[in-house]
């Protein structure tokens, strides 16, 4: 099980509104069965820490190619896509590996 986590870094004054979108398109792919349900996080600079910055994670079996066979992207997912990059300075995309029974160590 994995966990992958989408970081947004976006314009002064933008994160609430980043946040909002990015749940959006979480839950369009989630609706379309090609996600777990997302949590989406941000800070706008009313709590302490890295300010300016949204976060969408979710879990999954594998980590499968964006590119892969088959894939039919969701229209609404798209078109909110391309309203978050209008507010976004830079992203990355960081893969956990989660810790679940079957993988801790006995020893």
């Amino acid at each position: 099980m994995y966990v992958i986590r989408r970081v947004y870094e976006v314009k002064p004054g933008s994160a609430r509104k980043v946040a909002t979108l990015v749940q959006q398109q979480g839950d369009a792919y989630h609706d379309a069965g090609q996600r777990s349900e997302v949590k989406v996080y941000f800070n706008g600079g009313t709590l302490p820490g890295e300010t300016n910055h949204v976060y969408m994670e979710w879990t999954d079996e594998t980590i499968d190619s964006p590119y892969r066979e088959g894939l039919t992207l969701p229209k609404e997912a798209l078109e909110i896509g391309a309203k978050v990059r209008e507010h976004v300075i830079s992203q990355r995309i960081e893969f956990f590996e989660l810790m679940v029974p079957a993988k801790m160590q006995t020893d």
